[in-house]
């Protein structure tokens, strides 16, 4: 994977690919995990607005690197957050899925997660171009101008908002790549520990039964 130039002055990321990893129902351990998160961070922050929570600065300010605005296109890390001071608990769809939700969570920045088998060629992370789009997971076709985008020899499949349909994970998934959005001036240690926790999390919550998970991450620029 590769960043274009144009956008390594605006952001930074953490990627994490694991192989081999057992996708499907949310385990006991996951689940528990996320239900403490979910209300230690509702605890935290009981009555506060969102753009009094400072932890949520950075996944903004990657935003607005893009000219994009983050009270109208929310960040996939603020949108869980707003959900959890909501009282709603968090999604259950797949644990892979859960995880990565459960991650964003707690490092409070947009995570973008892709079945690696469906991903063809290099990768690039650019900037979507005039008239790009892709069809969203359980969503309309998600319009790609100006965004920053992760994008293969077949064309774009993530970015920080929503992902595509294409990439997704299933339980058929045995390999996947976790992708952690950071804008640039990101501390470089702490997106290299967040990172490493990720890896950590996908072999303990993610690995096949007789087998582990082996994680590789990679910090870019």
């Amino acid at each position: 994977m590769r960043l274009a130039e144009e956008v390594k002055s605006l952001l930074c990321v953490g990627l994490v690919r694991a192989a081999p990893v057992a996708v499907g129902p949310v385990g006991p351990d996951l689940l528990g995990e996320m239900e403490r998160t979910a209300a230690s961070l509702a605890a935290e922050h009981a009555g506060r607005q969102p753009s009094e929570i400072p932890g949520l600065g950075p996944a903004r300010d990657l935003y607005r690197a893009f000219r994009i605005d983050p009270t109208r296109t929310r960040p996939s890390s603020e949108a869980l957050l707003r959900r959890v001071l909501q009282g709603k608990p968090l999604p259950r769809i797949l644990n892979a899925v859960d995880l990565c939700n459960l991650l964003s969570l707690q490092f409070l920045l947009p995570l973008g997660l892709y079945d690696s088998g469906k991903i063809t060629g290099e990768v690039t992370l650019r900037r979507g171009t005039a008239g790009e789009s892709y069809p969203g997971i359980r969503k309309d076709d998600i319009h790609l101008e100006g965004r920053p985008v992760l994008a293969d020899s077949e064309g774009p499949f993530g970015n920080p908002t929503s992902d595509s349909f294409r990439t997704s994970v299933t339980p058929d998934t045995r390999s996947l790549w976790l992708l952690i959005f950071a804008p640039a001036g990101f501390q470089q240690t702490t997106l290299e520990g967040y990172a490493s926790r990720a890896g950590e999390a996908i072999t303990r919550h993610l690995s096949p039964a007789g087998a582990t998970a082996i994680t590789e991450v990679e910090v870019l620029p």
